[in-house]
């Protein structure tokens, strides 16, 4: 493996288009809009997303997907409502067993699918591998310590993977349960915004950490009805990230979340945010697949109606703090 294609140019894909440098690896980062790309290689910056982030001179960035797609490496990083689209025009250009790394998190809003499932149905001769886990594009893009789940069904290619994108500041984990990794990435974002709800109203760090703790109960339910293990989310896909997502500003869902409980409107919180906070697309999709397998999880269900819109956010915390006691499991 010694090239890496990153398809998607936003601050994620950009950083980790800096990962894959940074590992040697030959890289092209494929950017749906040509000036950008060529803005990214004229002062090796991507100034919309990551602004004053130096770059690697070493990535190629380029509108063409399939001169990404030539690389033997795969990155897909597409945000999770778009990434059918992509990989329908990238699957012509994909090989028989080319890894295709899914960097997203959500679930599919209709289908209710997860991002291994879309990948297998619009590019079936794809090998697919996870990346998830706490981690930030700016302290990515910048060479900060960061360590990641990586997931992958084929323990050898996992191993061949990590090698590949492994640094000294960038550590993979290695896992072979997908629908696990999925899970805790996509439901993670729906509790950031909870989270960011919570600081809003100023309700204090108690209720902020009964909040992680029982949105890790709801995570940990769902990913286990959904096929996974209860092990993978206490990891770093799982637990890592949600505590990462739930406790700064930083993080876009919370700062949607944070916005909601000072009193803003959702159009106005979303306002002028050229990155996606997939936990407001995926917070019904995670709702109804959770009715689906019969999962409790009000949380998710409190966040999801505060979005449509369906209720206000203080009758959603009363609601909540109403339900009948039980016992911790």
């Amino acid at each position: 493996m010694m090239s890496a294609g990153v398809i998607g140019a936003g601050a994620w894909g950009t950083a980790l288009a800096q990962v894959c440098a940074r590992a040697g690896l030959r890289t092209v980062l494929q950017a749906r809009d040509p000036g950008l790309a060529d803005a990214i290689n004229a002062s090796h910056e991507n100034a919309p997303y990551l602004a004053g982030a130096a770059l690697d001179p070493a990535i190629h960035a380029t509108a063409d997907l399939a001169e990404a797609a030539g690389c033997d490496i795969l990155l897909a990083v597409a945000p999770a409502q778009h990434l059918r689209a992509t990989l329908t025009l990238l699957a012509p250009h994909i090989r028989a067993g080319q890894p295709v790394v899914l960097c997203a998190k959500g679930i599919e809003q209709g289908s209710l699918k997860m991002m291994t499932e879309v990948l297998a149905e619009t590019a079936p001769q794809a090998a697919q591998a996870v990346l998830s886990g706490p981690s930030f594009a700016a302290d990515v893009v910048r060479g900060l310590p960061t360590a990641v789940t990586l997931a992958c069904p084929d323990e050898a290619l996992g191993r061949a993977l990590a090698e590949a994108l492994a640094t000294p500041v960038f550590r993979p984990y290695l896992s072979n349960d997908v629908v696990g990794a999925e899970a805790g990435g996509a439901v993670k974002n729906v509790l950031a915004i909870a989270c960011g709800v919570v600081e809003g109203r100023g309700l204090g760090r108690s209720a902020h950490a009964a909040l992680i703790t029982r949105g890790f109960a709801e995570l940990t339910r769902l990913a286990v009805a959904m096929g996974g293990r209860a092990e993978t989310v206490a990891g770093l896909c799982g637990l890592g990230d949600l505590v990462l997502t739930c406790s700064s500003p930083q993080s876009r869902n919370m700062s949607v979340g944070l916005a909601l409980g000072s009193g803003q409107t959702l159009q106005a919180a979303l306002t002028g945010k050229r990155t996606v906070a997939e936990g407001v697309t995926s917070a019904p999709a995670v709702v109804a697949l959770a009715r689906k397998l019969d999962v409790e999880a009000p949380i998710c269900e409190a966040v999801a109606k505060i979005l449509a819109g369906e209720v206000e956010v203080n009758a959603a915390i009363q609601a909540l703090l109403a339900r009948p006691l039980r016992e911790e499991v």
